[in-house]
């Protein structure tokens, strides 16, 4: 079966998101070329399956879009920022606990990357670019504001403390807030923050 997609078209960015495979979303300045990006970042969601211990599709590469949806100025600033209908759609256990293997997998993959760069990343093309311990921060404290949308309160809100928070929210199922995100969007936007983030550590690192 071809993998489940939707496109989010912003005015200057379009992402292309795997519906069931959280985190798995790539960008580009035209349909066409996001979903190539997607496809071609297979072998990588493949590690983060494998680390989940859930079985990636050898022909996962073969997409079909299902829906097309409007972005906004997140989208273009480069983030996933639109719901899909599939992800209002009710979850049983199963799928809950799913969703919460592949978003903690997403964390394993990043962190190992972390682990194993320099400090100092190899800069973009014009010189920007954070260096290695910045996008730690900038991913916990990503993380910070995502559980907000998830409704999770906590006093601190440090790693040790979020994240079992997090994956604790996805298992059990959890009441949106308003303007809140539902559990599949919220499973899909944190995976593919901290996978984001660690492929570009990888592309950077000399």
């Amino acid at each position: 079966m071809p993998t489940k997609v939707y496109l989010e078209a912003g005015t200057r960015r379009v992402f292309a998101c795997a519906l069931d495979w959280p985190g798995w979303c790539r960008a580009g300045k035209t349909e066409e070329a996001a979903l190539d990006a997607l496809a071609a970042s297979a072998p990588r969601y493949a590690a983060v399956a494998e680390v989940a211990g859930i079985a990636f599709p050898a022909r996962a590469a073969t997409l079909s879009v299902v829906e097309r949806l409007p972005g906004n100025a997140t989208t273009d600033f480069g983030a996933p920022d639109a719901i899909a209908t599939h992800d209002r759609t009710p979850l049983t256990a199963a799928g809950r606990a799913r969703l919460a293997a592949l978003v903690d997998a997403s964390w394993t993959v990043f962190d190992r990357v972390a682990a194993g760069a320099p400090a100092v990343l190899r800069k973009g093309p014009r010189g920007g670019g954070r260096d290695r311990d910045a996008i730690v921060r900038h991913v916990d404290d990503a993380e910070a504001g995502y559980s907000r949308r998830m409704g999770i309160r906590l006093r601190h809100r440090t790693r040790a403390e979020l994240r079992p928070a997090i994956l604790a929210a996805l298992r059990d199922g959890y009441d949106v807030p308003e303007k809140g995100w539902p559990p599949r969007y919220a499973a899909r936007r944190i995976a593919w923050h901290a996978l984001d983030h660690a492929w570009e550590i990888e592309d950077r690192t000399d």
